[in-house]
């Protein structure tokens, strides 16, 4: 176990560092949330199934890990745009590409679903805790996060650079 942490320290110690600070623009905060991140790996490794995924699962802790640094701030203002953090996994094409996509989407969805999404999705919200935040039913917010992740999707998909399969997956996006 101990020599999975090591190989992940040389491999992608560098490359988390400057992503996080892509993110984060305070050096000081970068390095406290890039140890943070690997203490996360210490003691989370176990967790991992598949060890060909070990790359997306690192950055799906640094960018959770990012978002809980967002979060304690409690600055309900920050924009979307503030908060694009892509996904680095790019077994098919380059996630990062779409992220400016996904925003403009988010941006034209109605000012509830686009609130549904931010908070649930970047602000980690919990469904309960949005529908306390909104003030309205939880069921009334389950149905509210669905139907916006719904015209999310269907947005993204009817874009005529983004190739899917029949079941709604990804397969290629060409960036204009």
């Amino acid at each position: 176990m101990k020599t999975k942490i090591n190989a992940i320290w040389i491999d992608l110690n560098e490359e988390l560092y400057k992503f996080i600070l892509t993110k984060i623009k305070d050096k000081q905060t970068a390095k406290d949330i890039h140890q943070e991140v690997f203490l996360k790996i210490q003691t989370k490794i176990q967790q991992l199934k598949h060890t060909s995924k070990l790359t997306s699962w690192v950055y799906q802790i640094t960018r959770n890990t990012i978002i809980d640094y967002f979060r304690k701030l409690k600055d309900n203002n920050i924009s979307i745009n503030d908060l694009d953090i892509a996904e680095t996994e790019t077994n098919n094409f380059d996630y990062s590409d779409l992220t400016n996509c996904i925003n403009q989407k988010i941006d034209n969805l109605s000012s509830q679903h686009k609130e549904a999404i931010i908070l649930t999705s970047f602000k980690n919200y919990s469904q309960k805790e949005l529908a306390e935040h909104l003030k309205i039913s939880y069921s009334g917010t389950k149905s509210r996060v669905q139907k916006a992740k719904k015209i999310l999707k269907e947005n993204i998909l009817n874009c005529p650079n983004v190739e899917s399969d029949k079941t709604g997956k990804l397969l290629n996006f060409e960036n204009n």
